[in-house]
């Protein structure tokens, strides 16, 4: 299979890929997958009365009265306390990035009984016991030095919402962040659709968001644009880029007072830099979740599983925790400024978008650098369409750790390096593999999409490709395609 002037694709996974994690339409409410209801904790053998004090023979009445003698806790049933440690759980393999499906993480299998789980309620009959003893010795301390009092209740100074929160905290970022994101619902004229996240772009009433997160509204459907205060508007599609998996909606009667988020600089970002992801998992608007940069530049291709082109990225990756539904919410660092755009999820299922393989968030999330998207979305607010740079020459997309194999023919039987494009006046030739563009290593043709797509028309850049055995070197400079074929 080949491509033309196209590339960044995941490592290739086992089963399945990287997937957009928007979400079908909710319908009845799901139970956490790979979990167990938690059995219901019982009190110990003749342990003591109801209440804080500690247990033994004579003890005092229930609440936060003074205890009586204390005593041994439990009875001779608890002598193999502290219970023998739990099992170590296990996990699904995790597989690989290749392009694929709009899936989610693979699904972690449920607690198994006995020892495992039997080992945690063991744990939590533990803490229950030992702050069952403080609690105790403090209700008998205030008891003593006052008798005549009702309660020993204490109230906070202040609490709640009247709390000032410093303004490098998840909770600061999160109330800057969270009037500027909108839950999106999409609808085609069939009435199939699903569930997203935008963001505020600028003041003139423009959202970006994912491209798969918008699809099924393209061509005639609905769309809607809800803020977490709950006022509703609708939309409509200014342009959508299928490539990059980036689009723009605006709001119709769009407020005056919107506050657009800050854009940071993806290329500053470090790994291990701070995370939070907003987005609607689930159905679930204005979801808040937290992690760190994984990594960088990872190569990523995924697909909404129809039959149609990959979308490529080189992608931040991050342990935030991202679900089907955060798809097209922003990224943000520990300042609150938008760093990526969340559209991808690790996937082990081959269910597909909507499928029953979905599962929970694994730790593995991917999204669109904001640099990128930001060149995007402005392209598709000036023209309506985007604007893809590219070497002219097509490369396939077999999985491969060689690099980027140019075709020997191009799609349709078209000429696999375009007659008088950048490629061709660089003397490439079908059978090179490019294995380097600039400093980055290329190891297969969805990286080297990916990696050219971060890159805008006109950019010169340096091609490293074997030819006969031999390496060589030579530069050029980037042409321009319009629009998704």
């Amino acid at each position: 299979m080949s491509t033309e002037n196209e590339g960044t694709a995941v490592p290739p996974a086992p089963s399945a890929p990287p997937v957009p994690v928007d979400a079908p339409a909710p319908s009845a409410p799901a139970a956490h997958e790979g979990s167990a209801p938690m059995a219901p904790l019982t009190p110990s053998p003749a342990g003591g009365p109801q209440g804080y004090g500690p247990a033994g023979p004579a003890a005092g009445a229930p609440g936060y009265g003074p205890a009586g003698s204390a005593g041994p806790v439990g009875s001779a049933a608890d002598a193999a306390w502290p219970p023998p440690p739990p099992a170590t759980p296990s996990y699904a393999d995790a597989g690989g990035d290749s392009g694929g499906g709009w899936g989610s993480p693979h699904q972690q299998p449920a607690p198994k009984s006995g020892r495992g789980r039997g080992g945690l309620v063991a744990a939590i009959l533990v803490a229950a016991l030992v702050a069952g003893g403080l609690g105790g010795g403090l209700g008998y301390t205030l008891a003593k030095n006052d008798d005549n009092t009702g309660s020993t209740t204490v109230s906070a100074s202040d609490s709640g919402g009247s709390i000032k929160r410093d303004p490098g905290t998840v909770a600061a970022v999160a109330a800057r962040a969270l009037p500027s994101t909108v839950t999106i619902q999409a609808e085609s004229t069939s009435g199939e659709g699903g569930t997203g996240t935008g963001f505020v772009f600028d003041t003139q009433g423009h959202i970006v968001t994912n491209n798969h997160v918008v699809a099924d509204a393209v061509d005639g459907g609905k769309l809607t644009a809800t803020f977490p205060n709950g006022k509703k508007y609708d939309a409509e599609v200014v342009g959508h880029a299928q490539g990059y998996d980036v689009a723009v909606i605006k709001l119709k009667n769009a407020p005056s007072d919107l506050k657009p988020l800050t854009l940071g600089n993806s290329d500053k970002v470090a790994v291990g830099d701070s995370t939070i992801a907003i987005g609607a998992p689930f159905g679930l608007s204005n979801t808040v979740t937290t992690g760190i940069i994984s990594a960088k530049n990872r190569p990523v291709a995924s697909s909404d599983g129809t039959g149609s082109n990959a979308s490529y990225m080189s992608a931040l990756q991050t342990d935030a925790s991202i679900n089907p539904g955060n798809s097209g919410g922003p990224l943000l660092d520990a300042q609150g400024n938008v760093i990526g755009i969340n559209s991808a999820i690790q996937s082990t299922g081959s269910g597909g978008l909507g499928g029953t393989s979905q599962s929970g968030s694994i730790g593995l999330g991917f999204a669109i650098p904001i640099n990128q998207a930001k060149y995007v979305a402005q392209q598709l607010i000036k023209t309506g369409k985007p604007v893809y740079a590219k070497i002219g020459a097509s490369v396939s997309l077999e999985d491969s750790s060689n690099g980027a194999k140019i075709t020997d023919q191009g799609s349709g039987g078209s000429a696999s390096v375009e007659p008088g494009g950048p490629a061709a006046k660089a003397g490439l030739k079908p059978g090179d593999v490019i294995t380097k563009l600039d400093d980055t290593v290329i190891d297969s043709g969805p990286t080297l999409i990916g990696e050219i797509w971060t890159h805008q028309p006109g950019d010169k850049v340096t091609i490293t490709y074997e030819r006969g055995g031999k390496s060589r070197t030579v530069d050029l400079t980037l042409g321009s395609r319009v629009g998704d074929n």
